[in-house]
């Protein structure tokens, strides 16, 4: 059985950092691609960053240089550091692995991953 569970999420005020994190079971963790994705109130979810097996990356632009996606697999965790936190940040982050092994830079469509996690709430105080 997959299981993902988030943490690190919280209250901060804008240009504050945060740590998500997000311990996987049940899965080959270093054949996944792992991904975090946010939905804000009243809108879809959205693609936030990836790090593939191979470690290669992918983020969103609204997060290029402040996001950055890293993984430890000994821990079998994958995190999201946050810095400059906006107030249009605010939303549930959600962890995900895509089971599938390629090559390459891992994928940003949400219907690519097979596993998801029940989200941490992230809110940024303007």
């Amino acid at each position: 059985q997959v299981q993902l569970v988030e943490s690190g999420g919280g209250l901060v005020q804008t240009g504050g950092s945060l740590r998500l994190s997000c311990v996987a079971s049940g899965l080959t963790f270093t054949r996944c691609a792992m991904g975090w994705f946010r939905q804000a109130p009243g809108k879809e979810r959205e693609f936030v960053a990836a790090i593939n097996w191979n470690s290669g990356t992918n983020y969103a632009d609204s997060v290029k240089g402040r996001f950055t996606i890293s993984k430890d697999n000994g821990k079998r965790t994958v995190y999201l550091q946050m810095n400059s936190l906006k107030p249009e940040d605010t939303a549930v982050y959600t962890c995900a692995a895509d089971a599938n092994y390629y090559s390459g830079n891992p994928e940003v469509r949400l219907h690519k991953y097979d596993y998801w996690g029940q989200g941490a709430q992230v809110t940024v105080s303007s």
